[in-house]
């Protein structure tokens, strides 16, 4: 089992995901659940409806395909207290640390 890449607290390891999620968090929500094989509208949606519920399943998804530890609770407290480095660290761990925003969130 592995470890995350990037540190929960490492949201300006990609600064232009960490402005997008700031201002529009079902967006990145979104890219993510797309990188993991799930509907980017329908999970952006659902997140603006259930919040932490939506980020932890696909915070899940996400440990689930990069064999990484964790627990559903503990996916489950990570977004209730500190949801937007939890999407960040979620983002970051799935695309990569790219550069520039428009190459991590291309497609719309």
């Amino acid at each position: 089992m592995g470890e995350f890449q990037h540190g929960l607290c490492g949201c300006f390891d990609n600064c232009g995901v960490c402005i997008v999620s700031y201002f529009a968090p079902c967006y990145t929500v979104g890219k993510t659940a797309e990188a993991v094989g799930d509907d980017c509208v329908l999970c952006g949606v659902a997140y603006v409806f259930t919040g932490c519920i939506a980020g932890t399943i696909i915070r899940g998804k996400v440990r689930q395909q990069r064999n990484i530890e964790g627990t559903g609770l503990g996916d489950f407290c990570v977004h209730l207290f500190c949801p937007l480095c939890a999407i960040i660290q979620d983002h970051n761990e799935v695309v990569g640390n790219q550069a520039a925003i428009g190459q991590s969130m291309a497609r719309v």
